[in-house]
């Protein structure tokens, strides 16, 4: 089924220093676009390309990728880019090195890229997940948090899973120290617990519904209000040089929220695709433990979120600023601009 795709128009985004040539106005080298239309009646783009991520965690973007909404909206003119992110410190990598302009992420790793340094904001919700949980084998010994004492995790630092399991050994009365991680891409981690070499995992959907159904694995513990929102976000860079671009993306997901939540068994039909994952997991996680019916204006809900995390990323070292630096995170991380357009029609 395909979407009714509005075309919008770009935002002004006047930067730098424009030149008035013989034949129109032209923009200098770093000027942006304008608003106005081309001789041949076409609409200007600030950039001739954009580069977003695309995750399996992620389902809203993989209904953009598949139906081709943002090549719609943007049209011959601009070239779409798509990498996929493996997880939240992989997006956050893409981020920071500049390849990708829009990233998917957990509102957590999210902050902890900001309080590091990484100039990101964002800039929609793409969902409510409960996407993590802690597992253990099917034969496992392990049934209570409190026995993870003396055990070997998998978990990916800088990810939802991760602060998962920081809260739940607090919530447990153990520490980091008592327990020994093993800092391991999602899909390694589940290889590594169904291998025998870690005792549990920190999962991340649709990875962990799949070791649930295929492996056996037990969810020991889940906590819906120790996972974060997922995090549609952008380089600075990005949203002050190309609002025209952040604005096309953004209205491509509020589109994709209301495709996806109108036809769920076919957002789940394209996950199970995508993933590699039989098509009950997919459905499991679509319809059981990803909230995608959650405004995607970015506020006060995910701040409160947020300062839940804090203290535990401040106790964790993870900062190098520390407190002063989430603290500063936190006041800045939200941009709210794009999704209040899409959304409100503001």
């Amino acid at each position: 089924m395909s979407i009714t795709t509005r075309r919008i128009v770009p935002a002004i985004a006047i930067v730098g220093t424009m030149m008035l040539v013989a034949t129109g106005c032209v923009a200098g080298e770093n000027a942006k676009a304008s608003d106005t239309e081309s001789t041949s009646g076409t609409t200007e783009w600030s950039s001739d390309t954009l580069s977003i991520d695309f995750a399996t965690y992620n389902p809203l973007s993989l209904v953009i990728k598949d139906q081709g909404i943002l090549e719609e909206i943007l049209g011959d003119d601009v070239e779409v880019e798509w990498v996929q992110s493996a997880g939240s410190n992989k997006a956050n990598e893409l981020l920071r090195s500049g390849s990708v302009d829009v990233g998917s992420t957990a509102g957590s790793a999210a902050l902890l890229a900001r309080a590091n340094g990484s100039p990101i904001q964002v800039i929609d919700i793409y969902s409510q997940p409960e996407w993590s949980a802690i597992v253990v084998g099917p034969d496992s010994d392990i049934t209570f948090l409190e026995d993870l004492k003396g055990a070997s995790i998998a978990a990916t630092k800088g990810t939802d899973p991760y602060f998962f399991l920081l809260q739940a050994l607090e919530e447990g009365g153990l520490s980091l120290s008592d327990v020994e991680v093993q800092n391991l891409q999602h899909a390694d981690g589940r290889a590594a617990l169904d291998g025998g070499s870690v005792d549990a995992w920190a999962g991340l959907d649709p990875i962990m519904a799949a070791a649930e159904v295929e492996s056996g694995d037990q969810l020991i513990y889940r906590n819906v209000d120790f996972n974060t929102y997922g995090f549609l976000n952008a380089t600075e860079d990005f949203i002050t040089n190309h609002p025209d671009l952040a604005q096309a993306v953004v209205d491509a997901y509020e589109q994709a929220r209301e495709w996806a939540l109108e036809n769920p068994e076919e957002t789940a039909a394209l996950l199970a695709e995508v993933a590699g994952i039989d098509s009950d997991v997919a459905t499991t996680v679509i319809q059981e433990r990803s909230n995608l019916d959650v405004s995607g204006i970015p506020g006060d809900d995910q701040v409160t979120v947020l300062e839940k995390i804090a203290p535990v990323l401040v106790e964790s070292g993870d900062v190098l600023g520390g407190k002063d630096s989430v603290d500063k995170a936190l006041s800045s991380i939200v941009n709210d601009t794009f999704a209040k357009k899409a959304v409100d029609g503001e």
